[in-house]
């Protein structure tokens, strides 16, 4: 099969390689499309993946193409989640799947979707309903990441409600890549009315408009003051929630200062580098009494068995005919010429929120 494959940092070529051959509880998945996610540019460029040669990607989706242990799943459209767990840790048997110590992961420590096709645990496969896409598909990873702040924040009850003060709660969203604009979508679409984000650039914009946004409620910080923009729209309260998705230091400091006090601040954005805080900001998270978070990945319980899951893969679906997620891809390459939307993320020589591989 094809695949582009990581032998090195900076060294991804598109390869001939062995159609993988799935393993006991495995489906050999063809796949059809897959997202480049941010966090490929570094692993690609800079860092390399865990295990090298690689084939990355782990946004994807596409068709049960074999599987000896469950026939029935030949021919079935999934998605993908790309975590795989080891079942056995205490984060395991709590069900934290996500928080597991002992992980797999396709496309960073194993084979992932910029390939014809993958072999993929049975587990980890999610069956999707006809109206869904195989773009929208794809973008499932993201969705659930996204839900998975705002439940971490408290921002949805044991329902997946909007808080009773949804229309009252001042929420700030730094940083519009797909995770912050698909943060706000969900914020949106639950009934949250003041969201406002901070971007630097037309694309988010016209695309946080396209997602039910105010124009007035978007702040180019190539033009305004980001921490006057949420004071002034906080009535100099601040933001109850405010979600940091860039992850540079001078973000987080921002971030401090914009968040009220006894606020939620929820950081998101993977590490551009170390963090530091000056001392003056670290005396604002004490004297506010504020509340901060991390978050990483997303909650999912398999798809085996009867019980309806309340995971965030599921709130995803039962959401998605909402959500006009698929608006969200700016660019689309076969995987022969994938390298061209790598290199468009990696120089941002173009604006782009998401760039997509698509098979066929």
């Amino acid at each position: 099969m094809k695949a582009q494959v990581l032998y090195g940092i900076g060294n991804i070529k598109l390869t001939n390689v062995d159609e993988p051959v799935p393993r006991k509880g495995e489906a050999l998945v063809r796949v059809m499309c897959c997202g480049i996610c941010g966090s490929d540019i570094p692993r690609i460029y800079k860092s390399g993946a865990h295990n090298m040669p690689i084939i990355p990607g782990h946004e994807f989706s596409g068709v049960v193409e074999k599987c000896k242990d469950k026939p029935a799943l030949v021919g079935k459209r999934v998605g993908v989640f790309p975590l795989i767990p080891c079942r056995e840790c205490s984060q395991c048997r709590a069900g934290h799947y996500e928080m597991c110590e002992n992980y797999d992961y396709l496309g960073s420590r194993s084979d992932g979707g910029f390939a014809e096709y993958v072999a993929v645990p049975i587990w980890n496969l999610v069956p999707l309903p006809d109206d869904v896409s195989f773009i929208e598909a794809a973008m499932l990873e993201p969705m659930s990441v996204a839900v998975h702040s705002i439940k971490r924040s408290g921002l949805l009850d044991k329902k997946g409600k909007a808080l009773s003060d949804c229309r009252e709660r001042n929420i700030v969203i730094c940083g519009l890549g797909t995770i912050g604009l698909l943060t706000c979508r969900f914020l949106l679409d639950a009934g949250y009315e003041k969201v406002y984000v901070i971007g630097n650039k037309d694309i988010q914009k016209e695309k946080f408009i396209l997602m039910g946004g105010k124009p007035e409620d978007f702040c180019d910080v190539r033009y305004k003051d980001p921490i006057a923009f949420v004071m002034s729209a906080s009535n100099n309260r601040g933001a109850d929630n405010y979600f940091e998705c860039v992850g540079r230091p001078e973000n987080i400091e921002q971030a401090i200062k914009c968040t009220a006090p006894l606020g939620t601040l929820m950081l998101v954005g993977n590490p551009a580098s170390d963090m530091e805080l000056k001392k003056d900001t670290y005396w604002k998270i004490l004297r506010k009494q504020m509340t901060l978070l991390g978050t990483w990945n997303s909650s999912y319980e398999g798809r085996g068995g009867r019980k309806k899951k309340t995971d965030d893969w599921q709130y995803v679906i039962d959401h998605l005919s909402k959500l006009k997620a698929d608006s969200l891809v700016t660019h689309v390459f076969d995987l022969e010429h994938m390298s061209k939307g790598l290199d468009i993320m990696k120089r941002k020589s173009e604006d782009y929120v998401k760039i997509m591989v698509k098979m066929v």
